[in-house]
């Protein structure tokens, strides 16, 4: 059976006002990383961020219940989590989170924390979220590996009363071949879920009715552009993309602050349901299937006024109802997606581009149309990411009907690779942009050291030859790099005689290749040996780029210091007044 949200009625200020007046509340012992000064409040309420189509909901309805103004008391399983067959039931009943949804929070924090630290994701924040979404998945209503017993769909985003979102998944993930719908336990529409979902269960899939696989896609979509989710801006910023509403954003911080107070774990299928929801009013929560309603009885009516016998009252004539038109969408007028003033996109390898793509719609006649959704695609044998480490970002179109997609930071694969703009809702033509990935270079190498290179025949040298890369006067790392004992300054060809370096099999060797500078840009070259050859020789060192260093090498006889040092009497007599 499948669990449907109601229509979404616009909220009164008393909603705000209790959100607000909740969260004011709480954040006075809570920590400081979700108080500040920008917090919206009833009084002066900040706009929020975006706009209804970009979100990760579609901006569905969801739960409005507000957690009690006192906190809960910390039990043991807030320091350490009891298994899943196992939990622990301690302290309020609101703070009592199903042990698999649990479990799949804090697991998602430790991905997150592993991959993107710079987020700071507590899984409190999933905790508040799913809470607000979904009710914890209907109290836990999952089974044993995280996915939900019965289908969690929001309405239908028809535009009546919604977001106006058009089917992207042709029913795939929400049965909707026609509207998307809002799906599973942290409510993603399938063209969010197209990019942003996940696999935090490791069954090779990736659902959205699965806890695990929806609490690590929603931690990546709330760390996807680089916030710092322990600043109030950042944390902001980040559950407003989730769901662009100024009451949602109260309503998720007033349960990550309670939740920061203490929770502990409850059996699957017993949390607590909340029952208030931001498309009613009534407080009615939605149900696993559908109740059969009973007609109604017709209350008898007065008759009308007899008629005559033998005769009969005609009908007044009806008109027929017409149709309604739909009225087209923004999406409905696109015709064709145009290049709007991207320049050349090129990045050494592990740089950032300089450059954004930016991307306009147009209608048929020319015309730019704003708020619309964008995709951007990274496609091709390659490891760079937009900004925040992904590989798609979905960008709404501004007044001016553009586009721009986020910063793009290469890896270290060298080449080309494409960038696909496509418009979210319909199918028209894509838009592709070539970027290019060149190789790390240097333009200046130096010795680290000053001191002679120099050896004796049949023997080794002393110092081991160390160089810094540098590019435009900054580190270069990871720079690649050839040395080869080379005939002349003239004559790079490989020398046949005089120093040599060893292969791993000991053998002679004049050529190193595949070298490269270490972080800090410094190479430093194995121990360098001498055959009996005497005289000066060179060694080249050339790296990506261009940048090249030539090494003298000095071979030459021990000096037999007993027979040329001069006696004392002579060295006296040397250094004697210059009249002498």
């Amino acid at each position: 059976m499948t669990a449907h949200f109601g229509r979404r009625l616009r909220k009164g200020a008393a909603t705000t006002a209790v959100a607000a007046a909740a969260v004011a509340a709480l954040s006075a012992s809570q920590a400081p990383a979700v108080t500040g000064n920008d917090r919206p409040t009833a009084a002066g309420q900040t706009t929020p961020d975006g706009s209804t189509d970009h979100s990760a909901t579609g901006d569905s309805p969801y739960y409005t219940d507000l957690p009690p103004l006192s906190s809960p008391l910390p039990s043991p399983s807030d320091s350490q989590s009891p298994s899943i067959g196992t939990p622990v039931s301690v302290g309020e009943a609101e703070a009592g989170i199903p042990a698999t949804i649990l479990d799949a929070y804090k697991k998602a924090e430790t991905e997150l924390a592993a991959s993107k630290p710079g987020c700071n994701l507590p899984w409190q924040l999933l905790a508040a979220i799913g809470k607000v979404e979904s009710g914890q998945a209907r109290g836990g209503q999952v089974d044993a590996s995280g996915t939900t017993t019965s289908k969690i769909l929001g309405p239908a985003l028809d535009g009546n009363g919604f977001a106006l979102i058009k089917d992207t998944d042709n029913g795939a993930y929400d049965g909707n071949s026609t509207y998307d719908q809002a799906v599973g336990p942290m409510q993603f529409i399938p063209s969010t879920w197209a990019w942003a979902g996940r696999d935090g269960n490791g069954d090779g899939k990736k659902d959205p009715n699965n806890i695990y696989d929806a609490a690590l896609a929603a931690g990546h979509y709330l760390c996807r552009n680089d916030w710092n989710l322990s600043t109030d801006a950042g944390l902001r910023s980040a559950i407003l993309s989730y769901n662009n509403s100024t009451d949602y954003l109260n309503t998720v911080l007033s349960w990550l602050e309670y939740y920061r107070k203490g929770t502990h774990s409850v059996p699957d299928g017993t949390g607590t349901l909340p029952s208030g929801r931001s498309d009613d009013n009534s407080g009615t929560s939605p149900t696993t299937s559908p109740s059969p309603t009973t007609p109604a009885t017709p209350s008898p009516s007065p008759d009308p006024t007899p008629s005559k016998p033998g005769t009969t009252t005609p009908s007044a004539p009806t008109s027929p109802t017409p149709t309604p038109t739909p009225t087209p969408t923004p999406t409905d007028t696109v015709a064709k997606l145009a290049d709007a003033g991207t320049a050349k996109l090129t990045a050494m390898a592990g740089d950032a581009f300089s450059k954004k793509i930016s991307t306009s719609a147009k209608t048929s006649a020319g015309k730019t149309v704003a708020k619309v959704r964008i995709r951007f695609t990274i496609v091709g044998d390659t490891d760079a990411t937009f900004t925040g480490g992904e590989n798609v970002a979905v960008v709404v179109t501004n007044a001016s009907g553009v586009a721009v997609a986020p910063a793009l930071q290469a890896g270290e694969t060298t080449g080309d690779f494409t960038v696909r703009a496509t418009l979210v809702g319909r199918t028209i033509a894509g838009l592709d942009y070539t970027a290019s990935v060149t190789p790390r270079v240097a333009d200046t190498l130096a010795r680290t050291a000053t001191t002679a290179l120099t050896c004796t025949p049949g023997g080794e040298f002393a110092d081991q030859v160390e160089v810094k890369a540098t590019y435009k006067g900054a580190v270069a790392d990871k720079v690649g790099a050839t040395a080869t004992l080379i005939k002349a300054a003239d004559d790079t060809t490989e020398n046949d005689k005089g120093p040599y370096f060893k292969d791993a099999d000991g053998k002679t060797i004049r050529t190193l290749t595949g070298l490269a500078t270490d972080a800090d840009g410094l190479l430093k070259l194995p121990k360098l040996y001498a055959d009996d050859t005497t005289g000066t020789f060179l060694l080249q060192i050339t790296t990506t780029g261009g940048a090249t260093l030539t090494v003298e090498l000095t071979v030459a006889a021990a000096t037999d210091t007993s027979s040329a040092s001069p006696s004392p009497s002579a060295g006296a007599s040397t250094s004697a007044s210059p009249s002498a």
